[in-house]
């Protein structure tokens, strides 16, 4: 069986110089809109409100971001944990930090307390961390709306 010869037959070219450009532009785009500052924020956690509450000045150097939640657990980059089990998790963090060459008291822990938290887990909160080398605290409330 013979086959004819197809010599003739064109095929189309696409250029995908213009698919590849916008492609980058959207990274670029989706890279300046992000907002990372609220990425370590949980729904659950309904923060109190306060008319000293500002933003900071600047990005704190290594932040720790706990959050305690009503019911007195603990929220550390997406786990949920007991206050007993704080700690544990808190020198991981530590041995992580001191095998980057940073230092755990550099680091800043970023405590947003439920409004509905008790203030003794909250100051529970804080021992656990002094008691595994963190020094530097920054505590979160939502800015109250003047009138």
């Amino acid at each position: 069986m013979k086959f004819a010869d197809r010599r003739g037959a064109t095929f189309a070219k696409a250029d995908m110089t213009p698919m590849i450009d916008m492609t980058f532009q959207l990274i670029a785009f989706f890279m300046v809109v992000i907002n990372f500052s609220e990425a370590d924020q949980n729904q659950r956690i309904r923060l109190p409100s306060s008319e000293l509450a500002k933003p900071p000045d600047a990005p704190l150097e290594s932040p720790i971001t706990l959050q305690l939640t009503k019911e007195g657990t603990v929220l550390v980059a997406g786990d949920e944990t007991v206050l007993d089990g704080l700690k544990r998790i808190l020198l991981r963090e530590r041995q992580v930090m001191e095998a980057g060459g940073r230092s755990a008291s550099k680091a800043t822990v970023i405590i947003r307390a439920d409004r509905d938290a008790k203030t003794g887990k909250v100051q529970e909160v804080i021992k656990s961390c002094q008691d595994t080398g963190f020094e530097k605290f920054a505590l979160r409330a939502k800015q109250q709306e003047r009138t």
